[in-house]
């Protein structure tokens, strides 16, 4: 029998993201274009249906964060030619470029509980989850501090200036705030009981980590290879960010054992 109580998270995910999506639609500044808010729509169904409102909570505090970031210093990028396309509003490509790997998690955790997949995975995706979501703020914060107040930039494989909004530059002010970026969204999901606090430090490693191997493809391989979009490679920083996470998370147990052994051998000696 279906079931159409309030109990049910699809139907309480499809009623609460079509009123999102209304509201989104009437609001003067359109922070996503009408074919990025369908897109979104669909993104929050399946985010609410899966992992329900802490999930969805986690998702909506990185787009509405990077939604602000992209307006930091809006006018002299636009001046300078390096500002986001559509006045930073988000089309369907930036929303599954940003969200395609968190979804691949959060339908893991679905096929979890329909019996399809072994509980022991449950807290690797959710943690692969809120990576991959760090892993973008992180990116995000970066690039738009940094094209907006970044004193001195250089590319990540060569350490020489170049000028701001060049792929794979790096600077200061931008590294940090993307640092920032990833703590604040790792903290939103500890906060919310998502992640534990080692999981906080795991994301915020995977997303400092895949934020600047992302900047090493933008130096090498993104001008050279055409299909190579902006949006294919926040598919693959993002999936880098959640193996990064779930790859450390793995490997606690062995660090922890490979430490007491070296502590017991220091003490014998």
């Amino acid at each position: 029998m279906l079931d159409f109580s309030v109990n049910n998270p699809w139907l309480v995910a499809i009623a609460l993201n079509s009123i999102l999506l209304l509201v989104a639609t009437a609001i003067p500044r359109k922070l996503l274009t009408p074919a990025g808010a369908i897109n979104a729509w669909g993104l929050g169904v399946v985010v609410w249906g899966t992992l329900g409102w802490r999930g969805y909570s986690i998702v909506m505090f990185y787009f509405l964060m990077g939604s602000a970031v992209t307006r930091i210093g809006m006018a002299q990028k636009e001046a300078e030619g390096i500002a986001e396309k559509r006045d930073g509003a988000r089309g369907p490509e930036n929303v599954w470029g940003s969200a395609f790997t968190a979804t691949i998690c959060a339908m893991g955790v679905a096929a979890i509980k329909f019996g399809w997949l072994d509980t022991g995975w449950e807290s690797l995706l959710l943690l692969g989850y809120v990576a991959s979501f760090a892993t973008k703020l992180s990116d995000t914060t970066a690039s738009e501090v940094g094209k907006a107040y970044g004193k001195r930039t250089f590319l990540i494989t060569t350490l020489k200036p170049v000028p701001r909004g060049t792929e794979g530059a790096i600077s200061l002010e931008g590294t940090v705030a993307g640092i920032v970026g990833g703590i604040m969204i790792s903290l939103v999901a500890y906060s919310l009981g998502t992640i534990s606090f080692t999981g906080v430090i795991i994301c915020t490693i995977a997303a400092f980590v895949a934020t600047n191997i992302e900047s090493v493809i933008g130096a090498t391989l993104q001008s050279d290879i055409d299909w190579l979009s902006n949006e294919l490679v926040n598919v693959i920083n993002t999936i880098i960010g959640a193996v990064v996470a779930i790859s450390l998370a793995l490997s606690l147990p062995l660090l922890r054992d490979a430490t007491r052994t070296a502590i017991a051998i220091l003490w014998h000696y």
